[in-house]
């Protein structure tokens, strides 16, 4: 009897704990699988936080690649300035040369007249005139007319001398002067290759960030940073307007020319990604074409900003600025006052940009407005 309770009590048990052993099998296979997602999940979080850091770093490296651009083009830009004043200087030595050779040759003519002139009068002592026994008052006379020829012919050498000196100088100014272009021209040459070198850099620096926007979400998520940056910028540019002076604003009534002259790519509160709208117009142009104030007013930022590359914002009073971005480099500096058609800045492709042009806005107490109601095509 003990036997067989204890047979049946070993089978119920048996049975029993067959299905908590099942469980807790199945438990570990579980927590197992959990523990794995878990570490798949961790390896993601970590790869997009790495994934973000270097993101930021490319986007550090490509503010460094985009002023060192800048730095390069107003090198260029300020030699091509020179060089063009040097021309210059050299067609007026030039003209001046033509002029000069042309007033010697009259005064050598002249000189040559007046020597000429003398030796066919014959060569004449005041003594001998003095003991021919002529009147005084004849005397007189031709003292007075040789005294007139001869201080004739002393300005006329004086004034010769004076050509072929200006002449000499003219000529050791233009050597001087093409001295100086061969240099400049020299100069132009190795800034140019710099810049090349800089452009092909931030290529690089371009292409390894783009791989890491590859998706539309951290598009998305860049382009509301670019944005945060910006309107942070324009708190900064009201709060500073209000310490400039009085300028007379814009007006729509008065249309104005666009900064620079080009297609415009993208417009005024067109579509640019998820609900993200563009503030401002996009201009195709060529790299390295002016970019102008369209109105006077004192420059209030000029700096690189994230998204927008190389930006220079000028206050126009009356609430009123307007913004250049994506430019090559600036050519004016914060606190600068700029007149209506001043060239500030270059057009390029700073920000990221993979085609040159100039992102353009136009504000009004922080507000960004459509540009086209000021400027006309």
């Amino acid at each position: 009897m003990n036997i067989r309770f204890f047979i049946k009590a070993s089978i119920i048990a048996g049975f029993l704990s067959l299905p908590l052993a099942v469980n807790a099998t199945d438990l570990e296979r579980r927590q197992s699988e959990l523990k794995s997602i878990q570490a798949q999940i961790n390896k993601q979080q970590s790869e997009v936080k790495n994934t973000n850091k270097q993101r930021e770093r490319l986007v550090s490296l490509l503010k460094e690649d985009e002023k060192a651009i800048a730095q390069a083009a107003t090198k260029v830009n300020r030699t091509k300035q020179d060089l063009s004043q040097t021309d210059k200087k050299i067609t007026e030595l030039e003209s001046k040369q033509v002029q000069l050779n042309k007033l010697k040759s009259a005064q050598q003519k002249s000189l040559s007249s007046q020597l000429q002139s003398a030796y066919l009068s014959g060569n004449h002592d005041y003594s001998k005139m003095l003991l021919n026994q002529q009147s005084p008052a004849s005397i007189e006379r031709l003292l007075a007319y040789y005294q007139y020829l001869n201080n004739a012919r002393i300005d006329s050498i004086n004034q010769l001398q004076t050509t072929l000196t200006e002449l000499d100088e003219i000529q050791i100014e233009q050597r001087e002067q093409q001295s100086k272009l061969n240099k400049l021209v020299l100069e132009q040459q190795q800034q140019a290759k710099k810049l090349n070198q800089e452009q092909s850099q931030r290529q690089n620096t371009l292409t390894q960030l783009q791989r890491t926007l590859n998706s539309s979400g951290a598009m998305l998520e860049q382009l509301q940073i670019e944005e945060a940056s910006l309107k942070q910028v324009i708190k900064q540019a009201l709060a500073a307007a209000k310490n400039n002076p009085s300028f007379d604003g814009l007006s729509s009534r008065h249309k104005l020319k666009w900064p620079t002259k080009g297609r415009i790519k993208s417009a005024f509160g067109s579509k640019r990604s998820g609900q993200v709208k563009w503030k401002g117009v996009t201009i195709s142009a060529a790299e390295g074409q002016n970019v102008n104030a369209i109105a006077g007013g004192k420059v209030i930022y000029a700096d690189w900003l994230r998204g927008f590359g190389m930006v220079l914002v000028v206050d126009h009073g009356k609430g009123y600025m307007s913004l250049y971005g994506h430019a090559q480099a600036l050519l004016k500096n914060a606190g600068d006052t700029v007149s209506k058609g001043e060239s500030i800045a270059l057009v390029g492709r700073s920000g990221g940009q993979t085609q040159p042009g100039l992102y353009f806005e136009v504000r009004h107490k922080g507000q960004a407005v459509d540009p086209a109601r000021y400027c006309k095509r």
